[in-house]
């Protein structure tokens, strides 16, 4: 099973994390940060990897340090899970509706990370969570994960279903970017023969 776990911690955290990628969607998460549980647990839902993800953070200062590091070690643990790459699918997008919400999400497994994020918010909290967190965490994680990312929310209204169809997205682009390709027999798929 392609599976990693990663440790971090700083002045400002202290995270543990797992995922494996041939997991069920089942997910256990105790961030500190409620919306962030959600978030995450939709993520291992629909991209059907098993994550553990445990935080003590600095919640007394904000909850942006939590969610940073989280982004970071999860994407960590996805670049180790990953291992060489050898027979993934690489390449994958998703078009997430939810409600009134339409997010586009295409990802590059390619080992040279950068993000896109073309989402706006018509709200700056959802609940307790400042929604301009929502970048920081897939900035953290795409780099992490050496992954190109692109998102983009093409119409919505609703801050909440604007972050859901996101993590969502991005859940289902990376489901299909990491599904094994039989037709790759074990190659990297790339003409430089690795990523």
């Amino acid at each position: 099973m392609r599976s990693a776990a990663i440790k971090r911690k700083t002045g400002e955290t202290d995270i543990a994390v797992s995922v494996a990628l041939d997991g069920t969607g089942a997910a256990k998460v105790t961030s500190g940060v409620g919306f962030l549980d959600h978030m995450l647990t939709l993520l291992a839902r629909h991209a059907l990897f098993d994550i553990e993800v445990s935080c003590k953070g600095d919640l007394e200062v904000d909850q942006h340090h939590s969610v940073e590091d989280i982004g970071i070690a999860l994407g960590q643990a996805f670049k180790e899970a990953l291992g060489d790459k050898k027979g993934i699918t690489r390449y994958a997008h998703s078009y997430l509706p939810m409600d009134e919400t339409l997010t586009r999400v295409a990802v590059d497994v390619s080992g040279r990370p950068f993000l896109v994020f073309k989402t706006d918010f018509p709200r700056e909290k959802i609940g307790e969570f400042d929604t301009e967190l929502v970048r920081e965490w897939f900035q953290a994680f795409a780099i992490n994960a050496g992954i190109t990312l692109h998102v983009e929310t093409l119409y919505g209204e609703n801050a909440h279903h604007i972050a859901e169809s996101c993590y969502k997205g991005l859940a289902r682009a990376l489901r299909g970017a990491v599904s094994i390709d039989a037709r790759e027999e074990g190659r990297v798929p790339s003409t430089k023969g690795t990523l």
